[in-house]
């Protein structure tokens, strides 16, 4: 999850979902709940260390910080991806549609109102990739919202929190109020990330409970909309902020020849396919032997 952070486009969402930990992720985030908050306040270390799900959020947390390290510092990713895109987006574009693959025994037969569904969620995402850039005002109830909606798209499949701060000119703004400890500025956005994830976590935790098949297939839609941001061969457009490139606006090519990097990036389609299906493979496996 950590370095599909990294890669303009890409969706910790999406990652957690191939990985076959998505509905725990957001059962995990739900477990911070108003019972965890007041035993909390009350410092009541039973319920603030048996409520939540520390086996699972620890690990998690220190995995997608170490390879936010890794791909930043160690391999530096975004210089991959600006030198060598193809082969990077090569890798994901097979992991994305490995998880489609995964995803469609789980949302039934495909009956017209189940395509209606799925073609409503690709829909939404191409609409929503194919997005410019506006002014936005940067009035607090506005950070607030850009904070909420971020957070939300980081936890959705197929849609990247950068993006969508970008999407509402507000990446420059946020990054510079943590570079200056603006808190007139931090505040209203952390408050929006603590309430986006918290009322967002939860109404996909009730979307999955109780319109599962429906809530896969819109997931499935999105997932499907992304390959058009995360196709290796494309006219990319970027914003540099700070030193770093961010993905603004993508338009899907067809390569010219066959070269080296069209090899390669075929190449690393098919691995990221087969990783996909393999620990989709051993994940049914043990499903399989706990039964």
């Amino acid at each position: 999850m950590g370095t599909a952070d990294v890669v303009p486009g890409v969706s910790g969402g999406t990652m957690a979902l191939i990985l076959n930990i998505y509905t725990r992720l957001i059962n995990a985030i739900r477990s911070f709940d108003l019972a965890w908050l007041a035993g909390l306040l009350r410092l009541d270390f039973r319920v603030i260390s048996a409520r939540p799900d520390w086996l699972f959020i620890i690990p998690l947390l220190i995995g997608i910080a170490s390879a936010l390290f890794f791909f930043t510092r160690i391999v530096p990713l975004p210089l991959l991806l600006e030198k060598h895109p193809e082969p990077v987006y090569g890798l994901f574009f097979g992991l994305i549609v490995g998880s489609i693959i995964v995803l469609v025994p789980h949302t039934g037969r495909l009956t017209v109102r189940n395509l209606l569904v799925l073609a409503a969620g690709t829909a939404i995402g191409l609409y929503f990739f194919n997005l410019v850039p506006t002014d936005t005002p940067d009035t607090s109830w506005f950070v607030f919202l850009s904070g909420a909606l971020a957070i939300c798209a980081m936890i959705l499949p197929g849609i990247s929190g950068s993006f969508v701060l970008l999407m509402l000119k507000k990446y420059s703004y946020i990054f510079n109020a943590i570079g200056h400890l603006d808190f007139s500025v931090l505040v209203p956005f952390a408050l929006g990330i603590i309430t986006g994830i918290t009322l967002f976590s939860r109404l996909l935790s009730w979307f999955l409970a109780r319109y599962h098949q429906l809530t896969l297939l819109l997931i499935n839609g999105l997932l499907i909309a992304s390959l058009w941001v995360i196709w290796p061969f494309q006219q990319r457009g970027y914003e540099v902020l700070h030193g770093k490139q961010y993905l603004i606006y993508t338009t899907p090519v067809i390569p010219d020849g066959v070269t080296s990097d069209v090899t390669i990036s075929i190449i690393m389609m098919i691995t990221g396919l087969l990783v996909v299906l393999v620990i989709h493979h051993l994940a049914e496996k043990v499903k399989t032997t706990q039964a």
